[in-house]
């Protein structure tokens, strides 16, 4: 998989996308990450990116020719699966998202930032228009982070147990049973004994119980009604 991320601050990508899961699949080649600076095809000498908008609205909005020439440079060199753009407004991000879009091998990410961009690009140029959450934050380079890591991590041989990443919460559609490790007992506090037992049989179906209890518990609306 290839993804390039459309940002006016790259500098906020820097650690999210050399770290941990995500930076040891690009060591192995299993995703390739180009983070590209819109201020590159900006106007002038000062790299302007930004005006104010019609209308009069305050704060200014990321305009459309640099976006519009950098994503046309980058669909000359190949085609791409989807060109997404971080936004409060768009659809809810959710694991099924993630798992669809690792299954893709060519994607734009535009961050965007400021009061917005301008519409014409959401309307004409951007196929996907994903949220992490309905609430906004300073511009759309921590939402993408983000989102690269929760696709990164389930693309076969980003992580060395592939199966783990097929147990986590949301991925069955419950939220993950409780997990326990060495010590068996500390300070009085004892990990439960079917998890101790050995039988795999009775494990799963303990881990099952304790997914439909945790999830009925702490997120109701996730269990669907017969």
């Amino acid at each position: 998989m290839r993804i390039d991320i459309l940002t006016v601050v790259p500098a906020l990508l820097e650690s999210p996308l050399n770290c941990s899961i995500v930076k040891r699949a690009r060591d192995k080649r299993v995703v390739e990450i180009f983070v590209h600076d819109i201020h590159d095809y900006g106007k002038g000498s000062y790299r302007q990116i930004d005006d104010y908008s019609f209308g009069g609205d305050s704060g200014m909005v990321l305009m459309i020719e640099p976006v519009f020439n950098m994503i046309g440079d980058l669909k000359n060199e190949r085609d791409y699966d989807e060109i997404i753009y971080m936004s409060p407004d768009g659809l809810q991000f959710t694991q099924s998202e993630a798992n669809r879009l690792s299954t893709k091998e060519n994607i734009i990410i535009l961050c965007g930032h400021f009061k917005g961009i301008d519409h014409r690009i959401r309307e004409h140029l951007i196929t996907r228009e994903i949220s992490i959450g309905d609430y906004v934050i300073s511009g759309g380079e921590l939402a993408a982070a983000v989102i690269i890591d929760s696709v990164v991590r389930i693309i076969p041989g980003a992580i060395s147990d592939e199966t783990s990443a097929l147990t986590d919460s949301f991925q069955d559609g419950l939220l993950a049973p409780p997990v326990y490790t060495r010590p068996a007992e500390f300070n009085g506090w004892q990990v439960p004994d079917v998890l101790l037992s050995g039988n795999h049989k009775k494990i799963a179906e303990w881990q099952e119980e304790q997914a439909i209890a945790r999830t009925k518990l702490l997120r109701p609306e996730m269990l669907k009604e017969e």
